[in-house]
């Protein structure tokens, strides 16, 4: 059986012969022809040409001999002699060049013919005889010696002319069989190709062909094909390991579901025994996986689409980190309102990615978190705490005017002691009024009934009322105050009053905590969505170990010292940036400052950007 290689070899080797053959004939032919057009060109053309010059001196010379009788004996002479020399010349040519059968006795006749003639020509004399005798003889010898001598220069010449129409003839005689040959040979040619072509669509095309449609049913998941082996050459071959790997495919195909069943089934187990709702959902939206918890109270089955259940804020987280759309609220909490058995029950959700190890999406992993207990403390808490704050505020408010009312020895005269008492019962009943009003502006925050008055405000206005209260606490303290604000930022959608606050908080801790001869820049710069506000210091810094509760409630970093405060601007400032829609980070190296940095929505974009 003929491989492969061999029926490729075949079918060239076939075309190249065909290609050698109608070269070498061409050569061949065309060889011939050179050689027929040379005899044509280069044998009787001379012959030719040699007659011509033999006619034309004869009839040059008669013309002298006429000259000669006329009388003009040195001009007929003279063109005797040189037509003579040229007749000469042109029979040794002919003689030299005889190629017609019979042409060497014409031609040696010619040479006899000339001799007699010119002998009687050179026997005319002008002196002494009459002109009378040498009229008889010259049309009694001279003439018919040159009648004859011309009639047989012509002679030779039609024999020349003759020859080379024959082989003109023969030459086109040649070209015609030659071009016959030709075209029977690109025939046979042609045919050979086509030959070559179906075969090779039968022995090579329609194999790769089955072959692809057999390489597309396995990847539409048809691994039960098998291919047919008509041949035993490479393709052949090809289409018997193409079957041993369809079935190793078939193997592992029964191998791996069943690994992948008892997988799934313990995944399944696992996430069945979490309390947390979870779901795995693919990069379309169909959920491939969900604990009973996720089940049951939110109704994600494995094979749903999440855009068709009634919480659409699961969809919506879902196409954001599909499309690595960051939270632009930061860290602020995502909750879901649920009514369990007649119970108020609420649910934090959140997604994560789920990437391979090249680093492609492949999943999302949805967590829905029971944080009812942990709210509901929350709102103890913090309705406690506005209790307690409304409760206090009044006999608060008492002390404060009675003590106010003390300093001002409307009662009566105090002493010196009294009044440093005094003094400082007015400070601390200060810093309690402020703390309280802190709590209350949080409460307030968190109960969503603190309104805010939004509208479209310069960067530069926002910074330099807030900064201008400061510069004389900065003076006073060693410490330099400067802003880096460019003239062409956007318009911010903010609370001025509110944004105040946050820059109140964050600058008086940059002073707190800033060593005279230190430095505190104010900066702002804008990018597609926000624009964003630093403030920075070089003071002592924030322990990295302390920097993920700086933003609690209450907090205060251990073993700073602080001469007022209650733990509680930070909070606030970062519940005013979030409400605003935008989000507050810290960056801190102890011993190296702290920079805060806050963003605001730019009011050329849409609220829900």
């Amino acid at each position: 059986m003929f491989g492969l290689r061999r029926k490729l070899s075949l079918g060239f080797g076939g075309l190249l012969l065909i290609t050698l053959i109608i070269g070498g004939q061409s050569i061949f032919q065309f060889r011939e022809l050179g050689q027929s057009i040379d005899v044509i060109l280069r044998e009787n053309y001379r012959s030719v040409v040699a007659c011509q010059e033999m006619k034309e001196a004869l009839e040059r010379m008669d013309s002298g001999i006429l000259f000669v009788l006329l009388g003009y004996d040195e001009e007929g002479q003279k063109l005797i002699r040189a037509n003579e020399e040229r007749f000469e010349t042109a029979l040794r040519v002919e003689l030299n060049n005889i190629t017609v059968h019979g042409e060497g006795e014409k031609a040696e006749a010619l040479k006899n013919l000339f001799a007699r003639y010119r002998e009687a020509l050179h026997g005319i004399k002008p002196k002494p005889p009459s002109n009378e005798s040498h009229r008889n003889r010259y049309f009694r010898e001279v003439l018919p010696l040159f009648q004859q001598t011309k009639n047989t220069a012509d002679e030779i010449l039609r024999m020349n002319q003759n020859n080379m129409n024959d082989a003109n003839e023969k030459a086109r005689r040649q070209a015609a069989v030659a071009g016959q040959r030709m075209y029977l040979l690109l025939s046979f040619g042609v045919l050979i190709a086509v030959a070559f072509i179906f075969f090779t669509g039968r022995w090579i095309l329609r194999p790769i062909n089955r072959l692809i449609r057999s390489a597309e049913e396995i990847r539409g998941g048809n691994l039960d094909l098998v291919v047919q082996t008509g041949s035993r050459d490479e393709i052949g071959r090809l289409s018997e390991a193409f079957n041993d790997m369809a079935a190793s495919l078939r193997e592992f195909r029964r191998s791996d579901q069943a690994k992948l069943i008892r997988t799934q089934k313990a995944t399944q187990e696992t996430l069945d025994s979490l309390s947390e709702a979870v779901a795995i959902v693919d990069l379309e939206g169909k959920v491939e996986i969900a604990t009973e918890a996720a089940r049951k109270l939110f109704e994600i089955k494995a094979g749903n689409h999440l855009k068709d259940l009634k919480y659409r804020e699961l969809f919506e987280l879902f196409q954001n980190v599909v499309a690595g759309v960051s939270d632009q609220l930061g860290k602020r909490q995502k909750v879901l309102q649920l009514f369990v058995n007649g119970r108020e029950r609420y649910f934090s959700f959140d997604a994560a990615p789920i990437q391979n190890r090249e680093g492609q999406l492949t999943g999302v992993v949805l967590i829905l978190k029971d944080v009812t207990e942990p709210r509901r403390l929350e709102e103890m808490k913090s309705n406690l705490v506005s209790t307690v704050s409304h409760q206090l505020k009044t006999p608060l408010t008492s002390i404060r005017m009675a003590i106010h009312l003390l300093l001002e020895e409307k009662v009566g005269p105090l002493t010196e002691k009294q009044v440093e008492l005094l003094l400082a019962a007015r400070d601390e009943s200060d810093a309690l009024h402020g703390i309280l009003a802190n709590l209350l502006d949080i409460s307030r925050m968190e109960s969503g009934i603190l309104q805010m008055n939004f509208r479209d405000v310069s960067p530069a206005t926002l910074v330099t009322e807030a900064v201008a209260p400061f510069h004389r606490a900065a003076q006073d303290s060693g410490v330099e105050l400067k802003t880096i604000i460019p003239g062409d930022l956007p318009m911010v959608s903010a609370d001025s009053w509110q944004i105040g606050q946050v820059f109140a908080n964050l600058l008086s801790n940059a002073l707190r905590y800033t060593a005279p001869g230190g430095q505190i820049t104010v900066s702002a710069e804008a990018d597609e969505r926000t624009v964003r506000f630093s403030v920075s210091d070089t003071g002592a810094g924030i322990p990295h170990q302390f920097l993920p509760r700086i933003f609690e409630h209450f907090f205060r970093v251990p073993e700073q010292k602080s001469e007022t405060g209650a733990g509680l601007g930070l909070a606030i400032s970062k519940r005013i940036v979030e409400t605003h829609g935008g989000a507050i980070t810290v960056e801190s190296r102890e011993g190296n400052g702290t920079t805060f940095t806050f963003t605001l929505r730019r009011a050329d974009r849409p609220a829900g950007e």
